[in-house]
């Protein structure tokens, strides 16, 4: 009795949900065109970060390089990017990674996703609301937190923050009211702000240009001194290394482009509007990759002009183009350079706010999550209860807490998210072609004798008899990518965690990692020998399964660069996740209401189905 419990729960943890692919009817708006989608993604990838991470990698880590830590950082995120194209182009619903996990690899995968996509929305959007209300308090002379600091102080350090921020959560209150309105209301407002943004980091790209100085990117240790026997006490310079364009070696490169990843993490917002975009199939898959497009000729642009215009080692971190703008005697336009940080920051903010209730609708429509947060308003066609739950979730931690030590569990949440669909993509291409619609292994009856029958050979693992997908290659995939998303993992935490052993030319850890990468590249290749699904889309990521796997790679290897209280911290979200699928989810699922059906009517419609096929065969 014990076992065949396990068994059934097993089998519920790992059940899939039926889809039916193409387009389908919603009960959301069809508002948004591509362009929405582009500016959606450039707004919620394009923040900021691009007036401030250009200058604090370039000052201690990359020097001038620091264009190439971007395009490092850009390949790195466009095969993730790629990845969510497919899917989009395949799966065209509310959802995102939570749903292609859904469909490919089960259901209590696609919670985990889902409850950390939830947790990663939540902290950017409080995060990023702090980060405006300081920018503008900044601007006006700190007058806010001066008088709540001295009529308001919090006493709970490393919890909550040193005053309540009245102004960030207010205007997360605001923007929720406006996404509330509907999404072709806040896909307005995102393009405003957008376009104001990317106005700016053309005038700073252009400046860079023409007062730029190519000298900047050949500095010798002769410039160093001089500029240091010119410093003053009003800042330091940074270190040199070696001077010229690389000062810092290839260890520089990637250290700068391990940061700047995190750069264009964003873009997957736009995965989340398959059920309100006009031709998700298509207008999914260009406006991700052209707003990452965009992004990177965005940051390449501005690091460019930055490391031109000013010596890196004089660079400030904390406000990188004010300062190089002072240095070629342009002071006043500090003014354009706030202009166009508050305009990253509104978009951004809303980026990160506009997919976090989708994502709950989805997983609340599914089941997973309390019906209620499914509800829609019957004039805005917009997820209101969600909308309204999320918001004033996220006001309130803006309001009281410190986000600092929490900032890295949104890194957590999204690259898993990205190695879910990576790892999807990889599974569901090697499917029979009726894998999504019947959310089962079968194969479409075209009157020949299905191959099903043929047992699994080790000849057979590398020349597979078949030219289309069956039951039986699908598993072997399904199986070879377990394993290697679990190869991957033990060898991103053998580099990470015992690195100097490795430089050093420890024999066993070499071996170690020669094994290792053995066994991945014969998995990789006994993938590569099963045979692919024909199915049309309107986008394919190329090079599979390659592609892929080096997206997992390097998301997985950012993961472990995270440190034990972040770790511990996502455990206890995660405890927490749990306890509400284990206790709720699980026995609300769609997918156990349509289990409970009668046997005997899905017997009937199976018979049916068959005899239709048989017939039109005949």
């Amino acid at each position: 009795m014990l076992w065949q419990a396990l068994r059934r729960l097993g089998q519920k943890l790992v059940r899939r949900r039926t889809l039916e692919s193409g387009m389908v009817e919603t009960r959301l708006n069809r508002c948004l065109n591509t362009l929405d989608l582009v500016a959606l993604g450039v707004g919620s990838t394009l923040g900021a970060g691009v007036y401030v991470l250009a200058g604090e990698v370039a000052k201690d880590r990359a020097g001038p390089s620091i264009v190439i830590c971007f395009l490092v950082a850009a390949s790195s995120s466009v095969l993730a990017g790629l990845c969510y194209a497919e899917f989009g182009a395949r799966v065209p619903r509310s959802g995102s990674a939570y749903l292609y996990s859904y469909v490919t690899v089960g259901e209590l995968w696609a919670f985990t996703t889902g409850w950390n996509l939830i947790l990663s929305y939540v902290i950017g959007t409080a995060s990023v609301a702090r980060a405006w209300s300081s920018t503008f308090d900044n601007l006006i002379g700190n007058h806010i937190s001066q008088t709540l600091q001295g009529s308001i102080s919090f006493h709970v350090p490393h919890i909550l923050a040193e005053y309540p921020d009245f102004f960030a959560m207010g205007l997360v209150l605001l923007l929720t009211g406006l996404l509330a309105l509907g999404a072709s209301e806040s896909a307005l407002v995102t393009k405003v702000f957008t376009g104001m943004n990317l106005l700016v980091l053309g005038f700073v790209i252009i400046s860079g240009f023409i007062k730029g100085d190519l000298h900047n990117w050949k500095l010798t240790e002769e410039d160093y001194e001089m500029a240091l026997s010119r410093s003053n006490d009003t800042y330091s310079l940074g270190p040199l290394g070696s001077g010229g364009f690389v000062p810092f070696g290839f260890e520089g490169i990637l250290h700068g482009a391990a940061t700047c990843f995190y750069a264009f993490v964003g873009f997957d917002c736009i995965a989340t509007t398959g059920e309100e975009a006009l031709n998700p199939q298509r207008s999914i898959p260009m406006g991700i990759v052209i707003s990452l497009c965009i992004c990177f000729l965005a940051y390449f642009g501005v690091s460019s002009a930055l490391t031109l215009m000013i010596p890196y080692y004089q660079l400030q971190p904390e406000s990188p183009l004010p300062e190089a703008f002072l240095h070629i005697g342009w002071a006043p336009a500090h003014y354009v350079v706030a202009i166009g940080s508050l305009s990253a920051l509104s978009t951004s903010l809303l980026g990160s706010m506009f997919p976090m209730p989708r994502v709950i609708y989805a997983m609340a429509e599914d089941g997973l999550l309390f019906h209620v947060l499914a509800r829609i308003h019957t004039g805005t066609h917009t997820p209101i209860v969600a909308t309204v739950v999320s918001g004033i979730i996220a006001a309130s931690m803006a309001f009281l807490f410190k986000l600092t030590d929490l900032v890295d569990l949104m890194s957590i949440g999204t690259l898993l998210a990205y190695s879910l669909v990576a790892i999807c993509v990889l599974i569901l291409r090697y499917q029979p072609d009726q894998a999504i619609k019947n959310g089962e292994d079968e194969v479409e009856l075209k009157g020949e004798k299905t191959p099903e029958a043929k047992k699994l050979t080790l000849k057979g693992l590398f020349c597979p008899f078949n030219s289309i997908p069956t039951v039986l290659s699908g598993q072997v995939v399904y199986i070879c990518s377990s394993l290697l998303a679990l190869l991957l993992t033990i060898l991103c935490l053998v580099l990470v965690q015992w690195p100097i052993p490795l430089l050093s030319g420890d024999p066993v850890w070499i071996v170690v990692v020669v094994l290792l990468l053995i066994f991945i590249t014969g998995i990789t290749w006994v993938i590569w020998r099963q045979p692919q699904s024909s199915t049309s889309l309107q986008f394919k990521v190329p090079a599979l399964p390659l592609l892929p796997l080096v997206s997992i790679f390097v998301n997985i290897y950012l993961m472990m660069q995270m440190t034990a209280g972040t770790w511990a911290r996502f455990g206890v979200w995660m405890l927490f996740g749990f306890a509400i699928y284990f206790g709720y989810g699980i026995r609300h699922s769609l997918q156990e209401v349509k289990s409970d059906q009668s046997p005997l009517k899905s017997r009937a419609k199976t018979d049916l189905n068959l005899s239709s096929s048989y017939a039109h065969s005949i």
